[in-house]
């Protein structure tokens, strides 16, 4: 067994329950410092994999990383996430307005403004900041790891998605002051602006293209390593909020699942727009649908 691996899952899964490292340890009859050395790595039994399992409501398979993995817990995603992208080399994304791991400062500095004003005005501040903070964390480690790992990244954004991200700003639907809601167009049109330049110059190591008309039902993104390939299907953008309580995600690395959506992803790489003339397309909807 990869016990680093069971580990990693194990930290996703306790973000996903909901409850504190400290209950968990105590309803497993162990002290916390143990739980947080199996989080890293340490060797664990297989009967304790059973009764975490059963405390995390979960399939043991889930933490042997056997199966599909499931979260409706935006943080709990985004941390399991930055796990596969730890790893990967190679990442194709399919959907989505943005590809997060190389957006630009605008963009997190408007979602950063959007969630603090929205936990300020929560009837627990102190928990909302919390969440907020380690959302915050999580999104910009898989930044950090982006900017270290450099992996080769295809992204296809759709047409109809960049659309609504200019029409509504950044952490749409989030019911802000209108100062923040502003701030939260201009940062989308700025990052609109980025995407449209690295269509034209073409970065190493970076491929975007549009998708026009037909999008996904779902995005979804295929991450691969030196020893696996996973995908991953998305509910969560990396603006939703902390506490979005509808949607599931999902993580898998059966090969029947990979290979399907890797065929999608190429036929959709196939048919995109791509390079000036994407870039050209992008600055129309810009045009139409950006804040002055």
């Amino acid at each position: 067994m990869r016990f680093a691996e069971i580990g990693q899952q194990l930290r996703a899964y306790r973000l996903e329950s909901g409850l504190r490292a400290e209950e968990i340890a105590a309803r497993l009859g162990v002290s916390r410092a143990a739980l947080y050395r199996y989080e890293k790595g340490e060797v664990i039994k297989l009967d304790t994999i059973r009764r975490l399992a059963e405390l995390l409501k979960i399939s043991p398979l889930s933490l042997l990383g056997i199966g599909v993995e499931y979260f409706g817990r935006p943080a709990a995603f985004e941390e399991r996430l930055r796990q596969i992208e730890e790893q990967a080399d190679q990442v194709l994304q399919v959907g989505g307005s943005l590809c997060y791991p190389v957006s630009t400062d605008a963009f997190d500095g408007a979602l950063a403004e959007a969630w603090t004003e929205h936990a300020e005005a929560s009837p627990d501040r102190l928990l909302a900041r919390t969440q907020v903070e380690q959302m915050l964390g999580l999104l910009a480690a898989r930044k950090r790891l982006q900017q270290s790992r450099k992996p080769n990244i295809i992204a296809l954004l759709g047409e109809t998605a960049v659309t609504r991200m200019l029409t509504d700003g950044i952490a749409a639907g989030l019911p802000l002051s209108e100062r923040a809601r502003m701030r939260c167009r201009i940062a989308a049109r700025a990052e609109a602006e980025a995407i449209a330049g690295h269509m034209e110059t073409v970065p190493i190591g970076l491929q975007l293209g549009l998708i026009a008309g037909s999008e996904p039902a779902g995005p979804f993104m295929v991450l691969r390593g030196r020893e696996r390939a996973n995908v991953v299907g998305s509910a969560f953008p990396a603006d939703a909020h902390p506490t979005t309580a509808f949607g599931v995600a999902f993580i898998t690395a059966a090969d029947e699942a990979v290979g399907t959506h890797q065929r999608i992803a190429e036929a959709a790489w196939r048919d995109a727009t791509k390079g000036s003339e994407a870039a050209t397309r992008l600055r129309e909807l810009i045009r139409v649908h950006g804040v002055a």
